[in-house]
């Protein structure tokens, strides 16, 4: 543990891809840098580590290959060290499943332990009541618990990778026999449905698309309602010339948009990551339905251009209520469990920010920190402390904001970032 009185040069909070990305790009012999996480390990997405789910980007869209093709913590050093490297290109694959992906995030953050802080929940971030060679508004005071043990530490920066909430319907609330699909493999370990159980998946995207292959695979019997407002799964776009927008230059064109041409780009662009599967797995559900009807069963149901509306315990099971896109027209659905794919929103940072501290920020038009090009949020002159935020961004940086395309680069960035201002309070403290 880190001592109380200790100024680091970075704090760290949350060791997800984005920030385990920025300390693999950090060199602990020029900056002292801490991370917390407040897990007892790491861990990303656990709850959909299907078996046969691949992953949505290239291997060579890991957590430093675009930035540096010759770091040691590349996708291709994890399978050398592993002893699979032969037989991955021998697969001919550029999409690793999500399970050998997390192996490889779980290596990488092996290499950063000793700069890592696990078990450690951040209750909130304040102006530091001391001052350091910047001056008082130079240093940050985070303020963690560790257990029973709470405790200040002091950066001198901070970056906020806070992750991805998962999103219910409203009025929708988890319990026992609802859940969402991030905890998909957790609800379903150790569950006893009865014959021929019944569920329904709400959602139309990847997430969707992946339970519902998964639960008509795990059981033979189930009964899967795929409840959509769509007409059916839609197919992501992965075109060549429109996966552009995830490159590292779209993101300076983007960023130097108008927020009115951002916002209809944003709009345009959704089919390349919201409310969209892979066609592989669109074609995989058919070809499953398919061979049920020449079997002469039928185990999906879509409910097509259909929303849910309410959802109550009804004895052993529970009562749907659903309706047509309009509202106009409703009827019941009874189901053994409900499965609620229906995304994701990035996790806010600035709950965690006193009141002091947020007086010195500056905002966008949407009342949020507005950021940098380099994810730096703007402040006050009198706040020379720097707040990076990683995630919460898309309305100024971009689709890839909360994607894993873009955070090798993105790291490079903040980390030059950080060098960048450290030399400018250098040659400020000499001056004086």
């Amino acid at each position: 543990m880190p001592r109380t009185t200790e100024i680091h040069d970075l704090l760290g909070i949350g060791l997800g891809p984005a920030n385990l990305a920025l300390a693999l790009a950090l060199d602990p012999h020029m900056m002292r840098f801490r991370f917390l996480e407040r897990k007892p390990r790491f861990g990303w997405h656990e709850g959909m580590l299907l078996e046969d789910a691949t992953m949505q980007v290239s291997f060579l869209k890991d957590l430093v290959t675009q930035r540096d093709p010759t770091s040691p913590y590349s996708f291709l050093c994890y399978l050398k060290e592993r002893g699979r490297l032969s037989a991955f290109l021998n697969l001919r694959e550029f999409n690793p499943t999500r399970r050998e992906f997390h192996d490889y995030l779980a290596w990488c953050a092996g290499h950063v332990a000793e700069h890592v802080d696990y078990d450690t929940e951040v209750l909130g971030i304040d102006l530091a009541p001391i001052s350091d060679r910047a001056g008082p508004g130079g240093t940050l005071s985070v303020k963690v618990r560790s257990g029973s043990y709470v405790r200040q530490i002091h950066a001198r920066n901070i970056s906020l990778a806070l992750g991805l909430k998962p999103r219910m319907p409203e009025g929708i609330v988890a319990d026992r026999r609802i859940w969402h699909s991030g905890d998909l493999l957790h609800r379903l370990e150790g569950l006893t449905p009865p014959e021929g159980a019944r569920y329904a998946v709400i959602g139309a995207g990847q997430s969707a698309a992946e339970t519902v292959m998964h639960l008509l695979t795990r059981d033979p019997q189930a009964q899967v309602h795929a409840v959509m407002t769509p007409f059916g799964f839609l197919p992501a776009d992965d075109s060549a010339f429109v996966n552009e927008i995830f490159d590292a230059e779209s993101v300076d064109a983007f960023f130097a948009m108008s927020q009115d041409l951002r916002a209809q780009l944003l709009d345009r662009h959704a089919n390349t990551n919201y409310g969209v599967a892979d066609p592989e797995i669109i074609a995989a559900l058919y070809r499953a339905t398919y061979k049920d009807r020449v079997s002469g069963r039928q185990r999906l149901h879509l409910e097509r251009l259909t929303r849910l509306v309410h959802a109550a315990h009804d004895g052993a099971g529970l009562a749907l209520t659903l309706s047509d896109p309009t509202g106009a027209q409703h009827r019941s659905l009874g189901v053994d469990y409900l499965v609620c794919a229906t995304g994701y929103s990035p996790v806010a940072p600035e709950s965690l920010f006193s009141d002091a501290l947020r007086e010195l920020l500056r905002t966008n038009a949407q009342g949020k920190p507005q950021l940098g090009r380099d994810y730096r949020v703007a402040t006050d002159p009198r706040l020379s402390a720097g707040i990076y935020i990683q995630g919460d961004c898309e309305n100024s940086h971009g689709l890839t904001a909360t994607l894993l395309s873009n955070l090798a680069i993105r790291a490079g960035e903040i980390s030059e970032s950080l060098t960048r201002h450290a030399g400018a309070r250098h040659f400020a403290d000499v001056g004086t």
